[in-house]
């Protein structure tokens, strides 16, 4: 049996114990099905968080971690008022609402486009390497402050409307853990996110951090909306997971979305929204014609795994010949 075959099969059965793991033994919360994992929980991206799993230090491997543990985030926590205040002036002016408008240049966001519905809304800051220009004009004095936190990769203003909710869901990628400053909340436990079993309330310049790939749901059952800023930090890692993680992260890169026309857009965030209209057409065969709809989406998800199948054993190939040649 040649290398690449071997390699393959390894593979193939690595990523089925990491989905398997991922779904049935990390943490404590579980879904109320596999079709619910498949969901909500972006299985495809677990053979690669796993990696980031097994190099994580162990101080950062729970659902949630004291922000204390990265003492240069202090600088946001002494300065809240001040991003706060920015923050307001931005919701004041309806900056949340417009990027998220129909046709707007952040309308399409692959990460979270499926929280709009819910009235959660959002404006972007910083993201793995691009300050966006809306921000630096609108908000300078806080991108200013993000700028000096090299942990901080990531970075955008968010709002939780009184009465709303987020259903249990995991992030997709594992590459940084997710940082929250209360900014003007309800300070009130009725406002909350719940991390893998674990409610964290939010409170006026009060923070913590927790893993996103963990499975979590927030909810405000207050009368009030909730304003923070939300900050994605580099996981603390070892050696190895920093190299793997230095490519990893130019995924997340790729997802950029704008808030306005003048911020740049990310390969993988354009590549999705050139496509969302006949997405958008699929999907509104569930309303029509489930059969067709189920066939469509079964045939594409298929043609996919196909093709990083093929992309794997083409490299094993290469590898293969290569070490040959060397031999």
């Amino acid at each position: 049996m040649s290398f690449s075959v071997v390699a393959l099969s390894a593979l193939v059965l690595y990523s089925l114990c990491s989905i398997a793991y991922v779904y049935r033994w990390r943490g404590r919360t579980r879904y109320a099905s596999l079709t619910q994992y498949l969901r909500k929980s972006w299985p495809i991206f677990a053979p690669l968080n796993c990696v980031l799993y097994m190099t994580t230090r162990p101080w950062a491997r729970g659902p949630v971690t004291a922000a204390e543990r990265m003492p240069n985030l202090a600088l946001l926590r002494d300065n809240w008022q001040v991003i706060r205040d920015e923050a307001l002036a931005l919701q004041a002016g309806g900056a949340f609402e417009a990027a998220k408008a129909e046709g707007s240049a952040g309308s399409y966001d692959l990460g979270f486009r499926t929280f709009f519905k819910r009235g959660w809304s959002k404006f972007y800051l910083t993201w793995y390497g691009t300050t966006h220009r809306s921000a630096q004009r609108t908000c300078p004095r806080t991108v200013a402050l993000l700028n000096q936190i090299p942990e901080v990769k990531g970075a955008m203003f968010t709002v939780l409307p009184a009465g709303s909710e987020l259903t249990l869901h995991a992030d997709p990628l594992a590459c940084s853990l997710r940082y929250h400053l209360g900014l003007r909340t309800p300070n009130a436990d009725a406002c909350l996110i719940e991390v893998d079993g674990v409610p964290m309330s939010w409170r006026d310049g009060q923070d913590f951090i927790f893993d996103e790939t963990y499975p979590h749901q927030a909810r405000n059952d207050t009368g009030d909306s909730r304003l923070i800023l939300m900050c994605d930090v580099a996981r603390p890692l070892n050696v190895f997971g920093r190299v793997f993680n230095a490519g990893y992260r130019r995924l997340a890169a790729g997802t950029l979305v704008p808030n306005t026309a003048e911020d740049q857009r990310g390969f993988v965030s354009a590549l999705f929204a050139s496509l969302a209209p006949i997405s958008a057409r699929i999907r509104a065969l569930k309303q029509t014609d489930v059969r067709r709809y189920k066939l469509i989406k079964h045939t594409v998800n298929a043609a996919l795994l196909l093709v990083v199948m093929a992309g794997a054993y083409g490299l094993f190939e290469l590898v293969e010949a290569a070490t040959d040649a060397l031999i």
